[in-house]
């Protein structure tokens, strides 16, 4: 598979939230998307993360940013942890894993000395125009929004 850069345009997607509503990357023509994959609802790396996003969430909307969660949990499991975290954005199931593996966040991994294959944190912003703006390969967890805020803080 071909690794998405910045610059490069953004694979359209489709996909259902928490909320059974389907979504897709042309909903959100006009607006930056910050779109993170991440590996499970409810672990602790990626509650920080998205608890992260969610304290920053107006500051992020008011820069002109949406933000949507993907990993490959069902609707149910994101609207549970969407409901216990209070989590304001879209969480997209993508339990075929068509979304993750066309943004290449799937992979092998390492943990304890052991490879395996998974879902591999990273996240994509996507400018108004559907083109790969800034990509974010090394994601700090508990500060993932003032990561991404930074970035653009010039």
């Amino acid at each position: 598979m071909e690794q998405i850069v910045e610059g490069a345009k953004a694979p359209e997607f489709k996909g259902v939230n928490q909320k059974g509503e389907t979504i897709q990357l042309s909903d959100f023509k006009g607006k930056k998307v910050i779109l993170y994959f991440y590996p499970k609802d409810d672990t602790p790396g990626c509650t920080a993360e998205a608890c992260s996003l969610r304290d920053y969430y107006t500051e992020l909307k008011e820069k002109g940013f949406e933000v949507i969660g993907v990993s490959a949990d069902t609707s149910s499991k994101h609207e549970k942890f969407a409901a216990k975290y209070e989590l304001p954005f879209h969480l997209i199931a993508d339990t075929e894993k068509d979304v993750i593996e066309s943004y290449g966040a799937w992979g092998l991994k390492k943990f304890m000395g052991r490879e395996y294959e998974g879902i591999i944190r990273k996240t994509f912003v996507i400018d108004e125009n559907g083109v790969i703006e800034r990509l974010f390969e090394k994601v700090k967890t508990k500060a993932h929004a003032e990561q991404i805020l930074e970035s653009y803080a010039s």
